[in-house]
């Protein structure tokens, strides 16, 4: 199929470089990276502190895996709808909005008693954070050329990976002292803090107005491009292995390994701030190889590797070297996955098309969240649910090649 961008995407992909003063765009960028630590204190919360919420409320390991679905499948369903709202009246409201609404139930987890609740609590949380992603994402790298937006688009995580190292360090800490519930309401007033700072300072990428606005009918037919759905099974598979490494890897620490809260966190922090610097550097290679399939290939198959032997092997330092290897290639590849369609479609079309790929990817997510704790409960161990993702993380592999040839085809159609 023809790529026919709109003679307006030509404008939009040049102004942001020298829309904004270099003042303001280094404003905005931490007004960004501040809101996503604190929206990632909240958000990785739940699982560092799920063997707590679980003994608190007397819930299985399924049911500890509902919460999870919960929160993603509400995050899902509201991918495309956020991202095609981003792209119709500008991402920089709908991003503060969320962030607001996500810390406000994340504050009223911690004084819920019920199982069923908690359930209600997170479906609802889940659907304002569906605000954060795509408005971000597309915020962010509106305030870069387009030959760095893959390096941009990897700084959106930065600050969520940054969130996760904090909260890791410092949230056995507090738990231990006040309790997981004065902790986590703790860490979403900080969040509550923050939105209102992005949305009292910040300033979105003066742009041309478009001809005319993005239609509901030009965002359902993306769909019709055989590249989105590649893309979207790819992200289907990044974020089974993420939810994997992030949701699932406290418990499986401290239930199967037999570590301490502390210590899990320890190994946590250490996971992320392996994944918040290949994040970064992932972009950027990318940038300069300029061949984004190559880097989400070689990502996989590190990845499958790492989540084969997580569950195999004995001794404590190779699980940490394991653990490494897997969080360096977890994010390595973010910015690659998500610049393709953006490089393809257009800048027009970002929003929308960054939705429809954190669609795929939290369909993943909400699949394994609740599959690994399933299997928990049944087979005794993480060791079969480690071993599918490994095998997805393969067929990604093959899948990434075949994105390398249908990229190359569009972008020359585009030429």
């Amino acid at each position: 199929m023809r790529i026919s961008p709109h003679p307006e995407q030509s404008v939009a992909l040049a102004l942001p470089a020298a829309g904004l003063r270099g003042r303001d765009r280094v404003t905005n960028v931490m007004l960004v990276l501040l809101c996503q630590v604190c929206h990632g204190l909240t958000l990785v919360g739940v699982p560092l502190f799920l063997p707590l919420i679980r003994e608190d409320l007397q819930i299985t390991f399924t049911q500890a895996g509902a919460l999870a679905v919960a929160a993603t499948l509400s995050y899902a369903l509201g991918q495309v709808p956020a991202g095609y709202l981003a792209d119709r009246y500008g991402p920089g409201r709908l991003f503060g909005i969320g962030l607001i609404g996500w810390s406000v139930l994340s504050a009223a987890l911690g004084l819920i008693d019920s199982f069923w609740l908690a359930l209600l609590d997170q479906f609802v949380a889940g659907a304002f954070r569906a605000l954060l992603f795509a408005p971000g994402l597309t915020l962010l790298a509106s305030w870069f050329p387009p030959e760095r937006r893959a390096t941009a688009m990897s700084l959106f995580m930065v600050g969520g990976f940054s969130g996760n190292i904090l909260l890791s360090l410092t949230g056995p800490l507090l738990a231990s002292h006040y309790g997981w519930r004065a902790a986590f309401i703790f860490y979403a007033v900080l969040g509550v803090g923050a939105a209102l700072a992005f949305l009292s300072f910040t300033r979105e990428t003066p742009r041309k107005a478009p001809t005319r606005q993005f239609a509901i009918a030009e965002a359902l037919r993306l769909f019709r491009h055989r590249i989105l759905w590649i893309c979207g099974a790819l992200q289907f598979i990044r974020f089974s292995a993420v939810t994997g490494f992030i949701f699932w890897l406290p418990s499986f620490l401290v239930a199967d390994r037999g570590l301490s809260l502390q210590a899990a966190g320890l190994v946590a922090a250490m996971s992320a701030a392996f994944s918040v610097t290949s994040n970064a550097f992932g972009g950027y290679v990318s940038d300069r190889l300029q061949n984004p399939p190559l880097i989400i290939g070689g990502s996989l198959a590190v990845l499958a590797c790492a989540t084969a032997l997580l569950v195999r092997v004995d001794s404590t330092p190779m699980l940490l070297l394991v653990i490494a290897a897997g969080s360096i290639s977890l994010q390595f590849y973010f910015g690659p996955l998500f610049l393709v369609p953006m490089e393809v479609l257009g800048q027009r079309a970002a929003g929308t098309a960054t939705g429809i790929g954190n669609l795929f990817a939290n369909v993943g997510g909400l699949t394994t969240a609740y599959a690994l704790g399933y299997i928990k409960d049944h087979t005794g161990s993480f060791t079969w649910g480690f071993t599918g993702i490994s095998v997805l993380c393969l067929i990604g592999v093959v899948l990434s090649a075949v994105l390398a040839r249908m990229r190359k085809r569009a972008l020359a159609l585009r030429e």
